[in-house]
């Protein structure tokens, strides 16, 4: 049974309920099972195995198509373009994998892959960022280094707030420097 943490997180300073525990710098990250759509190959189930062994960045959001959710993800989209192949980049949210290809289309969106956690919420719960009220993921930024380390954690506190930009990608070039990428 997931660990509940009630209020742990707030929408529109509202209160609202994390299931799962929530990630700490310095340990591994949890498995999970998202889906991943790709033209021409179809649905793909994706885990954190099948992911790159490289630094990885996991932009988290409750979903695209609001305007937090669409500007971060651009943001970090082009924030990220700098960083080539040294990191592997990911958007994730419960949306389906058919919105999210959208999204990333009329925006072009090209630094980031998408995942849904919209089946299972696997992702959500194994990284305690499932909002119980709403099943919607809160909005987090998490930095793996290539051995599956949590190398950073922004866990908004308002998921009607941006994350902290400046301080991901400061994360994020320190985490590539020490991996040697």
């Amino acid at each position: 049974m997931p660990t509940i943490r009630n209020a742990a997180v707030k929408a529109g300073g509202a209160p609202m309920t994390l299931v799962g525990d929530p990630l700490a710098v310095g340990t591994k990250a949890p498995d999970f099972e998202t889906i991943q759509f790709v033209m021409g190959e179809g649905f793909t189930t994706v885990r954190l195995a099948d992911t790159p062994r490289a630094v990885r960045l996991f932009s988290i959001v409750p979903s695209l198509d609001t305007p937090v959710c669409a500007d971060q993800t651009r943001r970090f989209s082009q924030e990220l373009a700098s960083f080539g192949d040294a990191v592997a980049t990911y958007t994730v949210s419960v949306d389906t994998p058919f919105a999210q290809n959208r999204f990333c289309g009329a925006e072009s969106i090209e630094n980031m892959q998408t995942l849904s956690d919209y089946r299972d919420r696997s992702l959500g719960t194994s990284w305690g960022v499932l909002i119980d009220e709403s099943k919607l993921l809160a909005r987090a930024v998490v930095i793996l280094d290539p051995d599956d380390t949590v190398a950073y954690v922004d866990a908004v506190a308002d998921i009607f707030d941006h994350p902290d930009y400046d301080g991901a990608i400061a994360a994020l070039r320190a985490a590539v420097e020490r991996a040697g990428a």
